[in-house]
């Protein structure tokens, strides 16, 4: 799953080398915690949050198979 979310988020900012995955695995879910460069904040989150809450939605739907619980967290 941090791979997906790591190439949609380097798809999508300015400084994709600062793109940053971070996946915590629990027994029933899993905490992907993404980090971007200050300037790309913006693009990753969108206008009302509608690019952060489309890549959770991805994620979610590609979790579905492997019966895990996805929690994507934007950190600054």
């Amino acid at each position: 799953m941090g791979e997906l979310v790591e190439f949609i988020a380097k798809a999508l900012v300015d400084y994709p080398e600062q793109v940053s995955v971070n996946e915590v695995e629990g027994s029933q879910s899993v905490i992907i915690e993404l980090k971007v460069a200050q300037e790309d904040m913006g693009k990753i989150i969108g206008k009302q949050g509608r690019i952060a809450k489309a890549i959770r939605t991805v994620v979610k739907a590609a979790a579905i198979k492997d019966n895990k619980r996805v929690v994507v967290e934007i950190i600054q």
